[in-house]
């Protein structure tokens, strides 16, 4: 699944929850409060005043290795 700026903060967390550490680094612990259950990650990261299309870069790489462990693991998994 590709990421994109229009995805929500806690179903993209939710669904690979290493990015969450991407969100903190940049300053954005959204996905801990209210808004980030109706904020998409473009409108938080304009908030705080982050490069929405680097963030989304950034967000890409983490769940692109999520993906790709899930691949390998389904290979070993019984």
């Amino acid at each position: 699944m590709k990421i994109t700026k229009d995805m929500n903060i806690i179903e993209v967390v939710q669904r690979y929850p290493d990015t969450a550490m991407v969100f903190m680094y940049a300053g954005m612990g959204c996905f801990g409060c209210h808004a980030a259950n109706f904020e998409n990650i473009e409108e938080g990261a304009m908030v705080h005043g982050i490069d929405p299309d680097k963030l989304v870069e950034a967000l890409n790489e983490i769940a692109a290795a999520s993906d790709e462990a899930e691949v390998e693991l389904a290979g070993v998994a019984k």
